[in-house]
């Protein structure tokens, strides 16, 4: 009974009218945490609060659920919860399923986002495939009903990163990649009602699908297939909406990297057996992935010198024009664009358009908190390419931010407090050994 009690009183701290007060707001926690001194007990403190949320998941209102998962996005977004993810995995993967598939649409994609940071943080290994076998039917259930479009958009990122961490069989990401397709590209029929997709959606889906396509192999799928994909990305370049043009833009510019028009073409004018079959059907093959070719290299070079007016986003323009830019010189000069970005005073670079849209997709989903995982998340490292130097470890001088100043030299630090403890008490000892050493003497005199 008294752990029910004590648990209600930590409920409710997330059920309170006041969002400014609630235990969504980092900032409040993490000065609750600063005036902690010793990194063991602000660890404690940190796995007290989750697991606060995380009873608060069980709670009834929708809003107080909410406002735990803001609490768990936040704290695994901002750091590795390795520790808490040992004791509570299970738990904390079921109760996030649980709000996809009952919550509101602001709730299903506050646990979709907990899901794809806790994929991003356990990486690969048994407890990643859990998640991804766990998640694809509920996600996908989801997405027939498609009522709004933040969930819409959370529940394919979420089935997007969840399948790029876990996925080990070309199946699973074929099947991911089919669900998404599904909604850009329906097949009609006595049952199916096609729906008109929001830009935003569409723009999403496009750029969920092409982030999974960065870990396919091109040989695995058919001639057939890819001319769907390229006809149909090619028709979202005439779109309105800048962001669905420059996700498609993207989309075939990663197509063209994995496989080869030229490639296409000769395998639409083969037979299996490698011999020249003669025929409307074949030269049509041929003739049709030539064409799109050319229409799309027309539609690349107009979009990357687009003097504005179509879109209603102006500062998008830009964008376009760089990204296409960019498209262009590889489909001419098969010159993929050169990034490099500092992460901590390290160098992280992309060589291709596949190592981009990874960059792009990670830096999109973990927002404010990519810096930290990209310097701590292994997983993260590994697949980006990225090896920090970390020179303060190896006796070097690092570079402080501004964050790390404060909490390591301002005088009010958990460091110099600590120091300032050590010090005192080293001072104290010295007092006494001095004042002992003293007194010893004057017994002598007087003996």
């Amino acid at each position: 009974m008294g752990k029910r009690n004590k648990q209600r009183k930590n409920i409710a701290m997330l059920d309170t009218d006041d969002e400014n007060s609630s235990v969504s707001s980092s900032s409040t926690a993490r000065s609750d945490l600063m005036s902690v001194s010793g990194t063991d007990e602000v660890q404690v403190d940190k796995d007290s609060l989750l697991e606060q949320a995380l009873d608060a998941l069980y709670e009834k209102r929708g809003s107080t659920r909410e406002k735990a998962l803001a609490a768990i996005t936040d704290a695994f977004n901002t750091n590795l919860q390795h520790q808490f993810v040992d004791k509570k995995f299970a738990t904390l993967l079921h109760l996030c399923l649980n709000s996809i598939k009952k919550g509101s649409s602001k709730e299903i994609a506050l646990a979709c986002h907990a899901i794809g940071l806790l994929a991003l943080t356990v990486g690969y290994g048994d407890n990643a495939r859990e998640i991804l076998e766990e998640s694809v039917i509920p996600i996908s259930q989801n997405l027939k009903s498609q009522s709004d479009s933040l969930k819409t958009v959370s529940l394919v990122e979420c089935l997007a990163i969840v399948t790029f961490v876990s996925a080990t069989e070309t199946e699973e990401t074929e099947r991911s990649m089919q669900i998404m397709w599904q909604l850009l590209h329906p097949k009609l029929g006595s049952n199916v009602v096609a729906v008109k997709l929001p830009a935003v959606v569409i723009a999403a889906v496009v750029s969920a699908w092409t982030f999974l396509l960065t870990i396919m192999d091109g040989c695995t799928l058919k001639s057939k297939d890819w001319q769907e994909y390229i006809s149909y990305f090619s028709t979202l370049l005439d779109k309105d909406d800048r962001s669905v043009r420059i996700a498609a833009g993207e989309a075939l510019a990663l197509i063209f990297e994995t496989v080869s028009i030229e490639k296409l073409a000769t395998e639409n004018k083969t037979t299996p057996d490698g011999s020249v079959p003669e025929g409307n059907k074949s030269r049509e093959g041929y003739t049709h992935i030539l064409g799109l070719k050319s229409k799309i290299l027309n539609q690349v070079r107009s979009l990357s010198a687009e003097a504005g007016g179509k879109g209603s986003a102006k500062k998008d323009l830009n964008s376009q024009r760089n990204l296409f830019k960019d498209v262009l010189e590889f489909l001419e000069d098969d010159h993929a664009p050169d990034i490099s970005m500092k992460i901590g005073g390290d160098s992280l670079q992309t060589l291709t358009w596949s190592e981009l849209i990874k960059l792009n997709f990670m830096k999109h989903f973990l927002g404010g908190g990519f810096i930290k995982h990209m310097q701590d998340n292994e997983f993260l490292q590994d697949v980006l390419r990225f090896t920090p130097k970390r020179k303060h470890l190896l006796g070097e001088k690092h570079q402080m931010s501004s964050g790390e100043k404060r909490m390591f030299q301002s005088p009010n630090s958990i460091l110099n407090k600590a120091r300032t403890q050590f010090l005192n008490k080293q001072r104290m000892l010295s007092k006494d050994r001095n004042d002992g050493h003293f007194a010893v003497g004057m017994g002598d005199e007087d003996m």
